[in-house]
């Protein structure tokens, strides 16, 4: 297997250093880039879509925002009468933890899918999933949005009774939100998937071949 060079402890800090001032020079931009995000324009979106709350109340859009100001929806792929759990989601809402620390800054995480609460409960009764997670079964939601089925990730913000559509990724821009995807691309080996650029002999596998529900390893 064809590895790294080895050397010393000098060498390695130098070679250190210079990584450092390109991971800087990406900071710097990543800093710019959400600038940019940040004055996006917004779409105004309807308040009356009706969604099911996990206690099977009925709620609109500004509840889902629980008073604050900012909300940020995890687009769940569990559509009606699917017949799997996607892992890629399933391990997304994994890395999910406490939102005091969110709900300090205004902003509030939920989990949705267009798959009715009665399917939802057993998904997050099995991994035991604290986050709130509402159903859209019979709401337009999706669609207006342009959304379809699939995972993705959108952020609103409330004024009063107006709620605004800010910011929408699905793809790699919601892997690059998760811690353990993140630790992988710091280790030798990274995420070990074909697309990656490694050191010949690296163990690699398709894309995301290797990722399977937590209970399932």
């Amino acid at each position: 297997m064809t590895r790294p060079r080895v050397v010393s402890a000098t060498e390695w800090q130098a070679e250190r250093d210079a990584l450092l001032v390109k991971e800087k020079e990406l900071t710097h931009a990543l800093d710019a880039l959400a600038a940019q995000r940040r004055r996006l324009p917004m779409v105004k979106l309807r308040i009356d879509y009706e969604f099911t709350a996990p206690d099977q109340k009925k709620v609109q859009l500004t509840d889902l925002f629980a008073g604050r100001r900012q909300l940020v929806i995890y687009h769940f792929m569990l559509a009606k009468n699917q017949d799997f759990i996607c892992d890629g989601c399933a391990s997304f809402t994994d890395n999910i933890g406490h939102q005091e620390h969110l709900n300090a800054r205004d902003t509030t995480l939920i989990l949705m899918a267009p798959a009715p609460q009665s399917e939802i409960e057993p998904v997050r009764q099995r991994f035991g999933w604290t986050v709130p997670w509402f159903s859209s079964h019979g709401s337009d939601f999706h669609e207006d949005l342009e959304h379809g089925e699939g995972f993705g990730l959108s952020v609103l913000l409330r004024n009063d009774d107006e709620v605004f559509r800010t910011y929408y990724t699905n793809g790699r821009g919601v892997d690059r939100l998760r811690l353990d995807l993140n630790l992988l691309d710091l280790t030798p080996y990274g995420r070990q998937e074909e697309w990656e650029d490694s050191p010949q002999g690296w163990p690699q596998t398709p894309t995301m071949a290797w990722m399977r529900l937590r209970d399932e390893y």
